[in-house]
């Protein structure tokens, strides 16, 4: 099944986007669209990603979401707040492609680094940070520093951080994208899990179709620049996705509706103006 566009917001909602256009150097000679007339509505728990061709703003998106940057249009709601207040508020966590480590500071220190800034207590942060530490399987790891661990266990000690204070949202930009094609199709199995465990409501941009689909509930498919939302995809694998789903022919046909929802994308949009490259 495929949905478009906002479908009926109510309170609770995780993410709402109305009507949210993205302009850069708005009247210059350097003008960029970046985005036009977005609607997206994101439930509690839900697993979204984004994808489409390079340039299309999926990591603009992701920044309005964490108010790292305010739109020319439109507003959003982040559990029901303004998202500049989810900010303040600290709504959310993030995980990039890098993980952002400190190298100076041990793992278990760099998941309590949120938590410090928070201002919660020495016991406090140490329980938080060992059920964290549990909870993406590295309790043995705790007293390492970043350096000493593969590419693959530093980004779930990001994830771990990004998780630490409890936050209803997590923003995730290619996490995945530096790592090995086995590690990342553990990373995935791990994310699924982990996020499964807290009840993390997730928005993921990515490249790959395949990783679209099998993380995902739903796949948002994005247009070249000025990205606009065509398709909204509905993936239904089941909640206990493993790697015989990979196998599965509802798998390949989720990936071929998707890489179709992206080739309609591009031949739909058709040539850009000189304001738009």
């Amino acid at each position: 099944m495929t949905t478009r566009g906002v479908s009926h917001p109510v309170a609770s909602d995780a993410v709402v986007v109305d009507r949210v256009s993205m302009t850069f150097n708005e009247g210059k000679s350097n003008e960029v669209r970046a985005l036009c007339d977005l609607e997206l509505v994101i439930r509690p728990a839900d697993f979204v990603s984004l994808i489409g061709p390079s340039g299309c703003g999926k990591s603009t998106l992701l920044r309005l979401i964490a108010s790292l940057i305010s739109p020319t249009s439109g507003s959003l709601l982040v559990n029901g707040k303004s998202a500049s207040q989810a900010r303040v508020e600290q709504d959310y966590g993030m995980a990039f492609q890098q993980s952002g480590l400190f190298e100076w500071r041990t793992v278990q220190k760099n998941i309590e680094l949120p938590l410090e800034l928070k201002g919660w207590g020495k016991s406090k942060r140490h329980q938080r940070s060992t059920e964290m530490l549990e909870l993406v399987q590295l309790s043995d790891f705790a007293s390492n520093m970043p350096w000493e661990l593969s590419g693959g266990m530093q980004q779930r000690v990001a994830i771990a951080r990004s998780l630490a204070a409890h936050p209803p949202l997590l923003l995730m930009d290619e996490p995945f994208g530096a790592l090995d094609e086995m590690t990342r199709e553990h990373m995935q199995a791990e994310l699924l899990r982990i996020c499964a465990a807290s009840e993390t409501t997730v928005v993921f941009v990515t490249h790959s179709i395949p990783e679209a689909v099998y993380l995902s509930n739903r796949v948002v498919v994005m247009s070249p620049r000025p990205g606009r939302i065509t398709e909204i995809i509905d993936v239904n694998l089941g909640s206990d996705r493993d790697e015989d789903t990979r196998e599965e022919a509802t798998f390949y046909g989720k990936i071929t509706e998707v890489r179709e929802a992206l080739r309609g994308a591009e031949a739909a949009d058709g040539p850009r103006g000189i304001e738009d490259r």
